[in-house]
């Protein structure tokens, strides 16, 4: 039985979200814009209202740009899942590595987090805006979840439950510039 590395950078409840949740949430998606319910139904839930998803889309440039979404999806699953357990494995002993690995990952998910909440939101009706009772799993889940999304990974970055080994610290003290007795004559 393999034994799995500490993984100091992302303990306790970020580590079940970011190596779990996350890449789960990410990857369904994928599988329901591919298979089942299908592009037709991923493309109809994108904004609600209540009426019945079509057949099929009537557009087949619709349904390759869903299918190259759901590869989207996709990419942000695996690369969560794979690379942080990559740097996790590869990396056991260097707690301020990890961090500064994840710091970088995590600064480039949060910025897209910021876009994808302000675009998904900014596309719904007005009338959807602010009537969260109707938003759909899919509404919640473009702008809900990734605000909780967002707001833990700016709780990471804060140190927020766990230890900091790199964000947050103090520099390290520069080398010393003692000058050469041996060059001075």
């Amino acid at each position: 039985m393999p034994i799995i590395s500490e993984f100091p950078a992302l303990p306790g409840v970020y580590q079940f979200l970011f190596l779990h949740i996350e890449p789960i949430s990410t990857v369904m998606p994928a599988v329901m814009a591919w298979s089942f319910p299908g592009a037709a139904w991923f493309h109809h839930e994108l904004i609600p209202d209540g009426t019945p998803t079509p057949a099929a889309l009537a557009d087949p440039r619709t349904t390759m740009a869903i299918w190259q979404l759901g590869n989207c999806y996709l990419l942000l699953g695996l690369l969560s899942s794979f690379v942080f357990r990559a740097m996790r494995d590869a990396l056991p002993d260097s707690p301020a590595a990890q961090e500064r690995i994840l710091g970088a990952s995590f600064t480039a998910l949060a910025l897209a987090d910021v876009t994808h909440i302000i675009w998904s939101f900014v596309g719904l009706p007005d009338a959807l805006k602010y009537d969260f009772a109707r938003w759909n799993s899919m509404t919640h889940g473009n702008i809900t979840f990734v605000v909780f999304l967002l707001s833990m990974r700016l709780a990471w970055f804060a140190g927020i439950g766990r230890k900091r080994y790199y964000f947050g610290q103090p520099a390290p003290a520069p080398a010393s510039t003692k000058p050469n007795p041996k060059k001075a004559s």
